[in-house]
């Protein structure tokens, strides 16, 4: 199940997604997001759906490999979706005991799951399809106006550069001590809640040992490199927009027109 999460995954492949410039990429997927919770109405997540769909065709991306990683997140989109049937005011469809499911409850737990796994999707195709490197350098250009109010930009793109290298490295990890503990006789799966949470330090006291043992590895690597942070660093290749990449900000521009009109006419929920 651990390698099921894809956060953090590069997946190599031709396509023209990956060719594109990182802040594209970026602010595209920004764009994304700020349409997912505008539009309304079945028309507007029509739309929606049809344009993720058009992407994950693209990036050459199998869809498989892109549901895999919903289940990293499928408790707490069954948790959200079950507060919003039981918990929201309205007509009621069906009572019994403390619970009531209401039509409204139903309607905005849809809603809500929608964009809760369009988010994930949406987000994991500019994750699987920018390597960590291209991806620091595009947060860095695009948040390099806040180094005039003296905000760290480049240490800030640096951490989460390597955060996103360590997700599927200690997730790898995770899988191996657990199957060695497995193998020792450790039980990870039966009890009650408070006999699996103690059943889980065998796996956490080597996850975090490994964990520092790697940060330390390479905090002594970068300071053997001489590594000082941005100041006066250059780039080995420096991001320059391209013709694809004006056509992909124009597209993406048109997307958000569109997102804009489908919140204003597209009428309500049904």
């Amino acid at each position: 199940m651990l390698r099921d999460i894809t956060l953090g995954q590069y997946y190599p492949a031709d396509s023209i997604l990956h060719k594109l410039d990182p802040r594209v990429k970026f602010t595209g997927t920004l764009v994304f997001i700020v349409a997912l919770f505008l539009v309304k109405g079945v028309a507007g997540y029509a739309f929606i759906t049809a344009i993720l769909g058009c992407l994950i065709v693209i990036s050459r991306v199998p869809l498989k490999f892109m549901v895999k990683g919903m289940k990293a997140i499928l408790f707490i989109l069954l948790i959200t979706m079950a507060f919003n049937i039981f918990l929201t005011p309205g007509t009621v469809l069906a009572h019994w005991w403390i619970f009531t499911i209401t039509y409204e409850g139903v309607v905005l737990a849809v809603r809500m799951g929608l964009r809760l796994t369009y988010l994930v999707i949406g987000s994991s195709i500019m994750t699987l399809t920018t390597t960590p490197n291209a991806l620091t350098d595009g947060m860095e250009s695009l948040f390099a106006p806040l180094k005039v109010i003296h905000v760290p930009v480049h240490e800030i793109s640096m951490m989460m550069s390597i955060a996103l290298r360590f997700i599927p490295i200690l997730m790898e990890e995770t899988d191996k001590i657990m199957k060695a503990q497995i193998a020792r006789g450790a039980d990870f799966e039966s009890g009650n809640f408070i006999a699996k949470v103690k059943n889980m330090v065998p796996l956490l006291v080597p996850l975090f040992v490994s964990a520092f043992r790697r940060a330390n590895d390479l905090a002594m690597a970068m300071e053997a490199r001489c590594y000082h942070g941005g100041s006066g660093r250059t780039q080995m290749k420096p991001l320059r927009y391209k013709k694809r990449d004006y056509i992909a900000l124009i597209l993406t521009a048109a997307f958000l027109a569109a997102a804009i009109v489908l919140h204003i006419f597209g009428g309500a929920w049904i």
